[in-house]
């Protein structure tokens, strides 16, 4: 694909009006060609009108329809898949082989969310048939749906630049919802933004729909994001990245005119609790498998384990060793941005500042964006007393937290703030205490593992991705799974309605064959 550079508004690529810029490769700090468009208000201005007026028609559209186009953008997808991967190894310092499997990922949610369109569950369809003879009111008809919100903003998110970006789970699930998508691009990964773009586009054209349903958009520093939240006929935003970015958001979102919703998936260090039985019985293998998850994309994942918690005892001794050794032995790697390589540095400084002792590091970096292993060690009275030692640093680090007994473990798990993702490692002896500490972790995370690490994740219809504040801003939903499409949906009530004006998924009959409750049944 011949890459332009340009922004896709609709039908139309559009020039650079606000300036440009260049991907720059992190591994041998050179820039890329070409020069990428920077857009601004005016581009805002034309992409959100264009996905207001493609809105009816799109979120009207039937479920088998929907559902094609979306498989439609899965094939286009897969068509490009090793030019994609190829340029965002460029863009990201990642490997291509690994971007390949990303890509796979994407398409893979395109055509699962066209499952879930089909299957129409989704649509909450109920039925409340009238009972003219009920005494002393009679009953009208009530049917309800679920429809899409309206035009959404999705803002691209850095560290995959694939699975959570333009072609990400947001796209996909707000598309089968039925919104139409302003999208803006994250800057760290044009050239694989724009591939992904004109795969969406081209989906588009091929089944007939409005140019409006979808458009990216890019722009220098905060303006062009501000100017998307601000805009009235935007309905919801999803945003993934720093709690900074996200509350500034949601901040802004708030103050508008018209409120909407923002939902953002911020930070989380997902701690790891090794309760004594196991971590007597697998010390060494439970901290090795620790350190090869939280190495993982250089430690630039959401789901990386940060923070291990443990009692010492039998078998700390084996976990502490085996942690020091893959630290140690763990090669430094380019990191996405220089941005997010110089934040690394510095949040590493942050946490000996507070009080963390470093007692491992890996491979020194040798060129300019390179982050190197860390482990660093903590007790848990020091942890309580210094709550930022619990904040999230992204990348290859890891804060190993010893405790006395199970009452300073459980005061640990109360002081952490809310997480995507929480772990336990126990054996049948660890049942009491793992009892006890299942309602702290509920009530502060929205996902919980045992006897594993909290990443990779299934995408599923029983996952979820999303928290208590600050891992999220809405931890009634989630980001990634099958109900990430709740996000984009608001319920409509039909009363006393003739069957003639009904949506066809409420009409009598079931003429389309889709789950339906009547009478709550």
């Amino acid at each position: 694909m011949n890459l332009t550079g340009n922004l896709l508004i609709g039908a139309t690529d559009v020039l650079a009006t606000e300036g440009s810029m260049q991907a720059l490769n992190p591994a041998t700090n050179e820039w890329l060609e070409p020069s990428f468009a920077f857009g601004g208000a005016a581009q805002v201005e034309q992409a959100a009108t264009l996905a207001d007026a493609a809105f009816d028609s799109y979120s009207h559209t039937s479920l088998t329809e929907r559902a094609a186009f979306l498989e439609t953008i899965a094939d286009n997808l897969d068509a490009v898949r090793a030019e994609l991967a190829a340029r965002a190894a460029l863009e990201t310092g990642l490997p291509q082989a690994q971007l390949e499997g990303e890509a796979g990922k994407a398409a893979t949610q395109f055509r699962q969310f066209a499952d879930v369109v089909r299957r129409g569950r989704f649509l909450q369809l109920a039925i409340d048939p009238a009972q003219p003879e009920r005494q002393p009111r009679p009953r009208m008809d009530h049917r309800l749906q679920k429809i899409a919100i309206g035009p959404v903003a999705i803002f691209g998110a850095s560290n995959f630049p694939i699975a959570y970006s333009v072609a990400g789970g947001d796209t996909a699930s707000a598309l089968a919802a039925g919104a139409t998508v302003v999208l803006k691009a994250h800057n760290a990964h044009p050239g694989a933004s724009e591939i992904q773009a004109r795969a969406i586009r081209k989906a588009l054209q091929q089944h007939g729909l409005h140019e409006g349903v979808f458009a990216m958009l890019r722009g220098s520093g905060n303006a062009i994001g501000e100017a998307l939240v601000d805009h009235p006929l935007i309905k919801a935003v999803t945003f993934t990245g720093s709690e900074a970015g996200g509350m500034a958001l949601y901040r802004r979102a708030q103050l508008r005119p018209e409120p909407i919703p923002v939902f953002s998936e911020m930070t989380s260090v997902n701690p790891t609790f090794i309760l004594p039985q196991a971590l007597a019985a697998r010390g060494a293998p439970i901290g090795d498998g620790f350190i090869e998850r939280m190495l993982v994309n250089v430690g630039q994942a959401c789901l990386c384990p940060s923070i291990l918690i443990a009692i010492k005892g039998p078998g700390f001794a084996e976990l502490r060793s085996a942690m020091i050794h893959r630290v140690t032995a763990a090669p430094a790697r380019t990191m996405l941005t220089p941005g997010i390589h110089g934040a690394y540095v510095k949040g590493l400084a942050a946490l000996q500042s507070a009080g963390a002792d470093p007692v491992a590091v890996g491979t020194p970096a040798d060129a300019a964006f390179e982050g190197h292993a860390a482990l660093l060690e903590v007790d848990g009275q020091r942890l309580l007393a210094e709550p930022a030692l619990a904040h999230e640093v992204f990348g290859p680090s890891a804060l190993l937290v010893t405790v006395s007994d199970e009452e300073e473990l459980l005061a640990v798990a109360r002081a952490l703030r809310g997480q995507l993702s929480a772990a336990m490692h126990l054996e049948d002896a660890d049942l009491a205490l793992a009892r006890r500490l299942l309602p702290i972790l509920e009530r502060r995370t929205g996902r919980i593992v045992v006897n594993a690490f909290a990443h990779p994740q299934e995408v599923t219809f029983a996952t979820v991705h999303g928290g208590p504040f600050p891992a999220t801003t809405d931890s009634r939903f989630t980001s990634v799974g099958m109900s990430a499409i709740e996000r984009f949906l608001r319920p409509v009530a039909y009363q006393g309605f003739p069957d003639a004006l009904l949506p066809p998924v409420l009409r009598d009959g079931n003429p389309l064959n889709v789950p339906r409750s009547i009478d709550g049944q």
